[in-house]
């Protein structure tokens, strides 16, 4: 099982990550909501071990940030705020299960077990797959398809997937996939656009024949398999 834990304390995070270790998971630690948020959009977890109080970001706001964003990883929330409304806020904000620190590692183990087995209680059904071209993925689950074949995508290639499926043949500026993919409402240098358009292409793409995501040059992308209607 992989597990991210969202800790501030250093000394706590690598505690904690040496003892589950101990036990067979596999741990990545980021020590505060804003750093989590981040790892979140670029890879996938069985489950998220979430503190409450950190800098940056705390943790129901970047708990509320990653509901937002469509991510459904199971959370924990193990925190020193065990208040009944405190515990509440918690599972409200989108947690799963909320732990009061100090607590016994079998306890938590235990928890993590049964969060990881959690399956959606709403199964498969036609409306709930978006179709185009020879693309399908379910807005429930997360699976994606093409040709039949399952493409298995990180959950920020996954919303990078849908906005595109949403507006077939439309161009997308940079500007437009920063505010709608990744909520920035303001210009930047980085890569972030490319780099990620770059693996979706490697796994929906370069396996098959006909390509789908296209760049039209100094104006964006656009998802189609005819891009010349839109240029």
């Amino acid at each position: 099982m992989k597990l991210l834990i969202v800790e501030d304390d250093q000394v706590a995070a690598a505690a904690l990550a040496r003892s589950l270790q101990s036990k067979g998971f596999i741990t990545q630690i980021a020590y505060n909501g804003e750093e989590a948020f981040s790892v979140i959009m670029e890879q996938a977890f069985d489950v998220i071990v979430m503190d409450r109080m950190m800098p940056k970001m705390d943790g129901i706001t970047a708990l509320t940030k990653i509901r937002k964003h469509g991510i459904t990883t199971p959370v924990l929330i193990l925190s020193a705020l065990g208040e009944v409304d405190e515990r509440v806020e918690g599972l409200e904000a989108g947690g799963d299960d909320y732990l009061v620190k100090p607590y016994a590692l079998s306890e938590l183990i235990a928890r993590l077990n049964v969060l990881s087995k959690r399956k959606p209680a709403v199964q498969d059904h036609d409306s709930e797959w978006l179709t185009e071209f020879d693309v399908k993925l379910n807005s429930i689950n997360g699976k994606v398809y093409r040709e039949g074949v399952q493409v298995h995508l990180q959950p920020q290639e996954k919303k990078l997937l849908e906005f595109f499926m949403r507006h077939t043949n439309q161009i997308m500026t940079r500007k437009m996939l920063l505010e709608k993919v990744w909520d920035f409402h303001f210009e930047t240098d980085s890569n972030l656009i490319d780099t990620q358009i770059s693996r979706l292409r490697t796994k929906l793409d370069k396996p098959f024949s006909t390509k789908l995501i296209h760049t039209i040059r100094g104006k964006g992308y656009v998802f189609s398999d005819n891009p010349s209607l839109v240029e």
